[in-house]
């Protein structure tokens, strides 16, 4: 039995690596790609396939929202595919039938194939189907911030909390936490985390910097006009930005 499936996410290069890794999987009959929210769903509502690949995290419409504008006979089994543990917490309320998070293995995929394949061979959808419409319909509450960082180290996945962070450090497109104890480096842009942040815990203080306010002990006056923060480490962060903002959100948190 052929598994028919739709990939969705807005990075072309993401797509490419999944349909390539897909190609091993002789189940999957991939149907197409969709780029973004709104072609994904006008694609699910023609193609109706049994199986979606979807990204949480796309702009304006997400993939919980390519979901909701789908009637709920019409939902198809759905593997989220995401880089960050909050959408994995997510995928897992909504029953989805189980989620990859970026960057993955081979063997990782093939998992998530095979739960989908033995749901279709024993017809075994419906309930999912039914848990997956019931959240849907439950009204957005707000946004939803970070609670804890996914680290992929060799075939191992590490989840550090983020209030275990002091502060984020911008690496080309990758960015190092730091924490008390050791540096973890995740494959992300700083300005991308920033937005998932709890903005009442951290503030950005320069181009390549995100600090835990409640790490900082004191602001120095620095160089040139600059300020400096100081940890409770004494570490010294330089800042060029962030100031009045820091300062109001620490009198005030």
């Amino acid at each position: 039995m052929k598994i028919r499936a739709l990939l969705v996410d807005d990075e072309a290069l993401a797509r490419k690596r999944l349909r390539k890794m897909l190609g091993e999987e002789t189940e999957i009959e991939i149907l197409g790609e969709c780029g973004d929210g709104p072609e994904a769903i006008a694609c699910l509502r023609e193609q109706q396939p049994d199986l979606v690949f979807l990204d949480v995290q796309m702009p304006e419409v997400d993939g919980f929202d390519v979901l909701r504008a789908l009637p709920p006979e019409r939902l198809p089994l759905v593997i989220f595919v995401t880089a960050h543990d909050r959408h994995a917490v997510a995928a897992f309320e909504v029953h989805a039938v189980d989620y990859l998070l970026k960057p993955f293995t081979q063997e990782r995929l093939h998992e998530a194939v095979t739960r989908a394949r033995q749901l279709l061979q024993t017809r075994d959808t419906s309930m999912i189907s039914q848990q997956l419409a019931d959240l849907l319909k439950t009204p957005r509450t707000g946004p939803h911030y970070l609670s804890r960082f996914a680290i992929k180290t060799g075939d191992r996945t590490v989840f550090i909390k983020v209030e275990e962070v002091d502060y984020i450090e911008s690496a080309s497109n990758y960015v190092v936490l730091h924490t008390r104890t050791e540096n973890h480096v995740l494959r992300d842009t700083l300005s991308n985390l920033e937005t998932l942040l709890p903005p009442k815990s951290f503030v950005r203080i320069s181009r390549s910097m995100i600090v835990h306010l409640e790490r900082v002990k004191e602001i120095q006056p620095g160089i040139e006009g600059e300020h400096v923060a100081v940890l409770y480490n004494d570490k010294q962060l330089i800042m060029t930005r962030g100031l009045r903002e820091m300062q109001e959100r620490m009198q005030y948190s």
